[in-house]
Formats: C-alpha cells, sequence, structure tokens
C-alpha cells in the first residue's frame, strides 16, 4: 500500500436549477457521514459558474478506505438521492506533482 494519500474527483452534471439542491445534498453526506469515515483527510465542493456541475474533490488516506466507506449503508440514502437528480463520473486519482507561486 503506498504512504500517499489518494485523491477523488468526481464530477457531478445536473440541471442548473438543481444545482444547489445537489450541494446541499452532497454537503449533509458529508458533514452527517462521510468525513466520519476512517481514512477521510478532507473534502471540497466546486460549483461550475454555468451551473450544471457540482465536482467533488475529497482525499482518502488509502483507495481501500474509501472502498470500506462505500460499503457502509451510511451514506447510501445520499447516494441513491444524488443519482436521481445528477449523472456523476467519478476518479481516483494520486498526486503526480504540485505548483505553488514563487516565494512559497
Amino acid at each position: 500500500m503506498s504512504d500517499k494519500p489518494v485523491t477523488l474527483i468526481n464530477v457531478f452534471t445536473v440541471e442548473p436549477e438543481r444545482q444547489q439542491e445537489l450541494i446541499e445534498l452532497l454537503t449533509k453526506a458529508t458533514e452527517e457521514s462521510v468525513r466520519h469515515a476512517p481514512g477521510f483527510i478532507s473534502a471540497t465542493l466546486h460549483r461550475s459558474l454555468d451551473g450544471t456541475k457540482v465536482t467533488m474533490y475529497a482525499q482518502w488516506r488509502s483507495n481501500d478506505d474509501y472502498q470500506s466507506m462505500r460499503r457502509d449503508p451510511a451514506p447510501l440514502p445520499y447516494l441513491t438521492k444524488a443519482l436521481e437528480i445528477a449523472r456523476f463520473e467519478p476518479g481516483m486519482y494520486e498526486v503526480a506533482h504540485s505548483f505553488l507561486p514563487p516565494g512559497y
């Protein structure tokens, strides 16, 4: 197992009039369930300016930790509801390189 964290980038496609609803749903799922899972490091939600996308950037200690959370029934109602209002494309990544402005 790698000692580097993994990053889940999940892009949700949603109708603009439901973008805020999806953000609220994902916020609730993360606050009430996901962030309490072993191995969870952090998550950030992003909204597209055109209203058609919501992207979640989440870091996990390992892919195994993420998969364990997915097997937990607690977040399932949130996932089911999210699937009713959006399509999504998750991808698991590891950092290849980071960049900072000069002087940091």
